[in-house]
């Protein structure tokens, strides 16, 4: 949940380009997707699903990291797709063909994601626009594949991965913590509508969690848990109720705290952080 927002490197892959890198046969009763896997919680979160008898399809951009969480894996416990979710095409054939290969997901989390620095001073319309099209659009890109099938079966359930730092604006959060306040507003309102329909909702929302993106700080982190506690804190939740899985809970209550503060209170406190 940083707010100040490190550069990550954008993987790019020509336009509706997709292509399946490790073929898996396994069976099981539940199928995953996960986004975002090649790296942190993605990673981690795709490699315990595997070990719990789940088939995983993980998708991201970076192939060479899907090929080593494949070998990290239970034997053909997972099939990883090199896919770029801001290209609606390409997510949408992605889609297509895990549903070929394994039947439509019960679960599908979608964590793909980029954060990089922004002091409000400098503002960038590359960088905001960045944001958008991977955090947001790239949510929606998912969403819309994999909706309709869910409403028809009368059930799953998706994951959304948003951040605490998407409760308030923040000192140097933007654009990073615009685009995951709008993933939390999305989530509730599709928790909201789907419900009773049998589509089971949820978001996430973490405090420090030690990736590549988090390495880059240079202040300290308080409450950094590791990438691989994360996920089987997201495992623990997958059969629960609750609409938010957030963690570490002291650091992420004192987020909710400062969410509850009148305007009058809250700016003059973060202003500390500047």
């Amino acid at each position: 949940m940083p707010w100040r927002l490190p550069t990550t490197e954008h993987f790019s892959r020509p336009r509706h380009e997709v292509r399946a890198v490790i073929e898996s046969t396994q069976t099981s009763s539940r199928g995953a997707w996960v986004t975002g896997a090649s790296s942190g919680i993605g990673w981690h979160l795709s490699l315990k699903l595997a070990q719990a008898g789940w088939r995983v399809a993980a998708s991201a951009r970076r192939e060479q990291q899907l090929r080593e969480l494949a070998a990290a894996s239970p034997e053909d416990a997972v099939r990883a797709f090199a896919v770029d979710v801001t290209d609606a095409v390409a997510v949408r054939v992605t889609y297509d063909a895990i549903r070929d290969a394994h039947g439509a997901p019960d679960l599908c989390v979608f964590n793909a994601g980029v954060y990089e620095p922004a002091p409000i001073t400098d503002f960038d319309l590359k960088r905001f626009r960045t944001h958008v099209e991977v955090n947001i659009m790239g949510v929606a890109h998912g969403v819309a594949a994999v909706l309709s099938d869910m409403i028809a079966r009368g059930r799953g359930q998706i994951i959304i991965n948003a951040s605490v730092a998407g409760y308030r604006g923040l000192p140097n959060g933007a654009p990073y913590g615009v685009t995951k306040a709008a993933l939390i507003n999305l989530a509730e309102t599709m928790r909201a509508e789907l419900s009773p329909g049998g589509v089971r909702v949820r978001v996430i929302n973490a405090g420090f969690v030690k990736t590549p993106l988090t390495d880059k700080n240079e202040f300290k982190m308080p409450a950094l848990i590791e990438p691989q506690d994360a996920a089987m804190r997201i495992m623990r939740e997958l059969d629960g109720s609750n609409f938010e899985i957030t963690f570490p809970r002291r650091f992420t209550y004192m987020m909710k705290c400062l969410r509850c503060l009148p305007y009058r209170l809250y700016f003059p406190l973060v202003r500390r952080l500047v």
